[in-house]
């Protein structure tokens, strides 16, 4: 079931601020509150929203639904209904259907879900739900109920018509009356004319046999007058043709001479052009030269300064060379004694080392041998000192332990020795690698030398290369600015003249678009159409004729972006341009012709596909045609525009547009020549930016280069004066091996001593332990004393070999000592010597380097002046012939123009001869169409009339004509027109007849389709009145239980005024007469009740009282109700005027109707078809219904199942709920 969920009123009459009503219960919702706050408001915006009341208002109409109060004014108000659609009676298929309307002073609209809809959507979607617009009492405001208790018994039967649709009826009856009355019109002027026909045909009877005379007489003069007219008209067009002939020929002539003007303005404008260019090229050649002749000065004082460094140079190097012979003597002398003495010495150490090892093994032979004799001397002392043998291991374990420590010590010193040998080794090493790398360092200093001297030469050929590579760019700069000047010379020249093609303020309006695209980065600006496409030269003329001033508009995207430069244009006063939005443009589909004589300008045309739609806009429906007739015939036939190649237009509303136009000045070459110059100023600019920045980046690498320069010459400079320092080292390094090499031997004499040291303390440790095994015997064993007297011998003899071998090894010795100080102390400082005298060679060395740099750069600078001298000499030589091309190229300028005077003067005249033969063409046509119109008003001749006279001669076809003529003036009093009147009369009278027929065929179908209609009308009112009638008795039944109520239908035939009841209302008795009636023999319906009995007789309406008519006519509204249901119903106060008993009944009654359990569309409309079918229908038909009532009674308020108070506060009302009780206080108070 639909109902009223909630509504929601803003700014609508009393309601100010946004009111929010609680939902709404589908059944009985009942609204309380004082006169004046607002109650009857709320019902006016339910109307608003659902009703026809507030329709077609005008601006105070309007301004009355805001609301009006203190504070800021209401310029709007809405009316928001929200409908509980679960049962999908709204097709939408949403549970809810939100309903708004939205008034202003200048607005009224609908929306439906928040979507705009129009007035006829929404009664559409209402009506499908059920609220039928033929029936208005779903909504019954104050006053609707007394206006029904006052009705007379015709407004009765409106009413009654109304519920029942006979408005379609009684529309479409009136329609076929109006018809019908404009048929019996026109078949009564037709009467008319056929009568008068009829006269003027026996009439034109009389009148044909002296036409027939007449006729005679006038077909041989007519034929005679056309012989004479017809050879005017040949004589007259034979002149037209010459005419002709020459125009063409002069045409030609005059076409040649344009297209031989042309091509030689266009040469011209060429020559000029490449004069120009050779001008301009003169000029560079100029620079170039100026700047090649001061390059040349710089290169001329470089080589003077250079020769002078070369002479000074060569000088000195004389001294040098035989300072460098000296040294070579000496040192080679020097080298080969130190060789001699290494020689000598590596023979030496030999030797020396073998003795030393011979003397070292002697000596710890004999160092063993008198550790064993004195072991032994010492044994055989110490027997004699002990007793016993306990006393001698006593002794002798202290002994041995007394040796550990010393040998403890004697090997800590072994160890420490043995790190300092290995320590001194690796130092000796070390310093032996350091000494040869000074060595190698010294001797590969030449060649170091030779390396530098390379880097420098390398970093100062890349300085110079830098440096001609700037020279360079400063000389293509210079020729850039020149050649920009040029550029932005022509293209002020160029925007002048696209200036006069147009007017100042578009022209100012494309010069501020381009400014604002620049400043603001606009990427949907695209360009104008002339800067968008490329047409060939031959189409030009005619895509300008066909564009004219649409070739400046402007493309861009779409219309956001052109509002949004029309604004800038319009705060900044900066000219005015039309516009052309992508997303705008829906250009219409011409209807091309395919022919060989008609082509689509379109396809001549070339641009960027995404600009398709401006294009087709403007040239989209123009073809280009051979000629004017051509374009003028396609024109009327396919709807589209023709143009010629010469710029002849005709439009499809048959406009010719035509004539002579000025080639010289075309828009789209302006446009061209503008773009060209500008995109060659921005060319210039770009890499006139481009070469400063690559200075900048010359100058950063020059500097870079210079440094490196610097840095190598330093780096030159601090090797040479290292020199000194590294033989000061080297000296340094070789006395510190030295030293170390002395303290190595004497800690290699050391280790030996200490292992000797430590042979001894061992050799008598184990001495000791094995005495301490041994027996105590007071004198030494046999073998023991044996061992003691071999011994002695031995030491005799090893210490003879120890001494000679001492011997040998010291004088091996002192001779190899005697060597080395030679080496050390003389013969390598003296090496080193020389040495530091070969540093003064290298700086002589180093001098002979700059000489030979001098000289290369010398031979440098020669070849750059030989170069320079080379180019100077083109550079004349390019001038030369530049300049004789200009005086070829400005001869051939004067005999160019000299022609082109002479053409002009040519042309001219042909001019003037043509205006003549224009002039006397024109008087000739005129005379041809006066001939030609003499022959047509001749009208139709007869057969022979072509060949009847042609051999005759003109002056007896004139003769013949004046005595015809002469004959003829008898008859000036004839009808000449009586045949043709008669055939028209004739031929009218037919057609009139015709048409008469055919009016009677109309009348009787619309006599029958009225009668139709008021049959249906009749039946429809009778069916209406039957169910209201039916409705009527059972609620006046159900409201009144005790009494009685009828509707009363009347007719005119009734022949009595006041028939009794049964009489009156026997539907069954009267319906088959009733049907065979006019619908204007029902005069109005009465209302017949009574209160008290059943059986009693009714009273009729007029005699009741105000309550009893005031439930007469809720009782009629329940019927009509009844018989066409709503989804809710609306009630303003209708119980004001009843009884308490009836006012209990009411409520009752529309208890039961919103408790209804059936509420389905499906039965809904079952009733409906059982209604019109004449069926019965029970009161369960009746689906449950919505009420949202006002009241100040309390019986409706004990049925309500949600009850509201209205209440106005701060000049705005406002919609609460209230409870039963609250509501209840509210009235009891209302009623006190």
């Amino acid at each position: 079931m639909v109902y009223i969920k909630q509504i929601i009123i803003q700014g609508f009459k009393s309601y100010k601020d946004q009111t929010v009503i609680e939902p709404f219960s589908p059944k009985h919702n009942v609204i309380v509150g004082r006169n004046g706050s607002g109650k009857s408001n709320f019902f006016a915006a339910i109307r608003f929203v659902l009703s026809d009341a507030y329709t077609q208002m005008g601006r105070e109409e309007r301004g009355a639904l805001l609301h009006e109060g203190a504070g800021a004014a209401v310029m709007s108000a809405f009316v928001e209904i929200i409908f509980d659609n679960s049962d999908d009676r709204f097709p939408t298929g949403k549970p809810e259907l939100i309903l708004r309307r939205t008034i202003g002073m200048k607005k009224d609209e609908y929306s439906l879900d928040r979507k705009n809809a129009t007035k006829s959507d929404v009664m559409n979607l209402l009506e499908s739900a059920g609220f039928s617009r033929s029936n208005p009492y779903y909504i019954v405001p104050q006053g609707r109920v007394t206006a029904l208790t006052n009705m007379k018994d015709n407004e009765r039967l409106i009413l009654l018509k109304e519920v029942a649709g006979t408005q379609v009826y009684e529309a479409r009856r009136t329609e076929s009356l109006k018809i019908m009355t404009e048929t019996n019109n026109k078949r009564e002027k037709i009467d008319e004319l056929l009568s008068y026909i009829k006269e003027r045909l026996t009439e034109l009877e009389e009148e044909k046999e002296e036409l027939k005379d007449y006729q005679e007489k006038d077909k041989e003069r007519r034929c005679l007058q056309y012989t004479i007219d017809y050879r005017e008209q040949v004589a007259i067009q034979e002149e037209l043709e010459n005419l002709e002939e020459q125009r063409q020929t002069v045409a030609e002539d005059t076409g040649d001479g344009e297209e031989r003007f042309r091509q030689g303005d266009k040469e011209l404008g060429e020559i000029q052009a490449e004069i120009n260019d050779l001008k301009q090229q003169i000029d560079f050649l100029k620079v170039d030269k100026k700047q090649l002749e001061t390059e040349r000065k710089d290169h001329a004082k470089s080589r003077a300064k250079t020769e002078l460094e070369v002479k000074n140079l060569t000088e000195g190097q004389s001294a040098a060379q035989q300072a460098r012979s000296r040294y070579q003597s000496d040192l080679k002398a020097l080298e080969t004694s130190i060789q001699q003495h290494e020689s000598e010495l590596e023979e030496i150490t030999p030797a020396y080392n073998s003795k030393l090892e011979e003397e070292a093994t002697v000596k710890g032979e004999l160092d063993n041998a008198e550790g064993i004799r004195q072991r032994l001397y010492a044994k055989q002392g110490r027997n004699a000192r002990f007793r016993h043998k306990r006393e001698r291991d006593d002794w002798l374990r202290a002994e041995i332990n007394n040796g550990y420590p010393q040998l403890a010590k004697v090997k800590a010193v072994r160890v420490q020795t043995a790190e300092d040998i290995a320590e001194l080794e690796q130092e000796i090493a070390d310093t032996e690698k350091a000494i040869a790398g000074l060595r190698e360092q010294i001797e590969g200093r030449g060649a170091s030398n030779d390396t530098m001297q390379g880097q420098i030469q390398e970093a100062k050929a890349e300085r110079d290369r830098l440096m001609d590579e700037r020279k360079e760019l400063w000389r293509e700069d210079a020729k850039l600015d020149s050649v920009l000047s040029n550029a932005l010379n022509e293209l002020r020249q160029a925007e002048q003249e696209l200036s006069h093609t147009m007017d100042q303020n578009t022209s100012r309006g494309l010069m501020a678009v381009r400014r604002i695209k620049r400043q603001h980065n606009l990427e949907g600006v695209y360009g104008t159409l002339a800067e968008l496409c490329d047409v060939p030269e031959r189409y030009r003329r005619a895509v300008e004729v066909t564009a004219g001033q649409s070739l400046f508009h402007y493309v861009v995207d779409n219309d956001e972006t052109a509002s949004k430069v029309i604004e800038i244009l319009q705060k900044e006063r900066a000219g005015r341009i039309t516009f052309i939005p992508l997303n705008r443009v829906r250009p219409k589909q011409g209807n091309m012709p395919e022919a060989n004589d008609a082509v689509a300008m379109i396809t001549r045309i070339t641009y960027d596909p995404m600009y398709e739609k401006a294009f087709q806009q403007v040239f989209g429906q123009t073809i280009i045609c051979p000629n004017l007739q051509v374009a003028g015939q396609y024109a009327r036939s396919h709807g589209v525009n023709g143009v010629t190649l010469e710029g002849d237009r005709s439009d499809k509303k048959g406009a010719f547009t035509g004539g002579s136009i000025d080639t010289k000045h075309s828009r789209l070459e302006a446009v061209r020549s503008v773009a060209k110059w500008r995109d060659d100023c921005d060319t210039h600019k770009a890499r006139s930016a481009e070469i400063k920045r690559t200075l900048e980046r010359k100058d950063q690498d020059i500097t870079r280069a210079v440094g490196n320069v610097q840095k190598a010459e330093q780096k030159r400079v601090q090797q040479e004066n290292s020199y000194g320092p590294l033989l000061q080292e080297l000296r340094s390094k070789g006395n510190e091996l030295q030293n170390k090499k002395d303290t190595l031997d004497a800690k290699h004499r050391a280790s030996a001593k200490i292992e000797a040291n430590m042979k001894t303390l061992t050799d008598q440790q184990n001495a000791h332990e094995a005495e301490i095994a041994s027996e105590f015997k007071k004198a030494l064993t046999r073998d023991e004393e044996t061992q003691l007297e071999n011994l002695n011998s031995t030491v005799q003899d090893l210490r003879q070999q120890y001494s000679d071998l001492s011997s040998a090894r010291s004088d091996l010795e002192s001779r190899k000592r005697i060597i080395e100080i030679e080496l050390h102390e003389n013969l390598r400082p003296r090496l080193d010597q020389l040495e530091a005298q070969e540093l003064d060679d290298r700086t002589t060395s180093g001098s002979r380097g700059t000489l030979q740099e001098s000289q290369r750069e010398l031979k440098s600078i020669t070849k750059r002046i030989s170069t320079v001298d080379a180019k100077l000499q083109e550079l004349d030589t390019s001038l030369e012939q530049a300049t004789s091309s200009i005086q070829d190229l400005e001869h051939r300028y004067t005999e160019i123009k000299t022609g082109l005077t002479e053409i002009a003067t040519a042309m001219e005249k042909s001019q003037k001869k043509t205006e003549k033969s224009i002039r006397k063409r024109r008087i000739l046509a005129q005379q041809k169409e006066e001939v030609a119109h003499r022959i047509r008003d001749l009208g139709i001749l007869p057969s022979g009339a072509f060949d009847k006279y042609k051999t005759t001669k003109s002056d007896a076809v004139v003769k013949k004509l004046h005595k015809v003529n002469e004959a003829l003036k008898k008859y000036g009093h004839v009808n000449k027109k009586a045949f043709e009147q008669y055939n028209n009369f004739t031929t009218q009278r037919d057609t009139l007849t015709k048409r008469r027929g055919e009016l009677e065929s109309s009348q009787e179908s619309i006599e029958e389709l009225i009668a139709v209609l008021d049959q249906r009308k009749d039946e429809a009112i009778e069916r209406t009145f039957k169910q209201v009638s039916r409705e009527f008795a059972k609620v006046f039944e159900k409201l009144v239980p005790a009494g009685r109520g009828r509707l009363v239908i009347q007719r005119k035939i009734d022949a009595r005024a006041n028939e009794d009841d049964d009489g009156a209302s026997s539907e069954e008795e009267d319906a088959a007469a009733a049907r065979k009636e006019s619908v204007e023999n029902y005069t109005g319906v009465g209302i017949s009740v009574s209160f008290n009995s059943k059986h009693d007789d009714q009273q009729r309406i007029q005699q009741l009282s105000g309550g009893q008519k005031s439930l007469c006519a809720l009782a009629l509204v329940f019927a009509i109700q009844q018989c066409d249901p709503a989804p809710f119903y609306l009630f303003d106060e209708i119980d004001a005027n009843l009884d308490a008993q009836y006012r209990t009944a009411v409520a009752n009654h529309l208890r039961d109707i919103s408790s209804s359990s059936s509420s389905s569309s499906s039965q809904t409309q079952n009733q409906t078809q059982q209604n019109e079918d004449g069926g019965e229908g029970g009161e369960g038909s009746q689906g449950g219904a919505q009420f949202i009532c006002t009241t100040f009674r309390p019986e409706m308020l004990h049925v309500a199942q949600k009850c509201y108070g209205v209440r106005y506060q701060k000049k705005s009302s406002n919609v609460v709920v209230v409870s039963q009780e609250e509501a209840l206080e509210f009235v009891e108070g209302e009623k006190q």
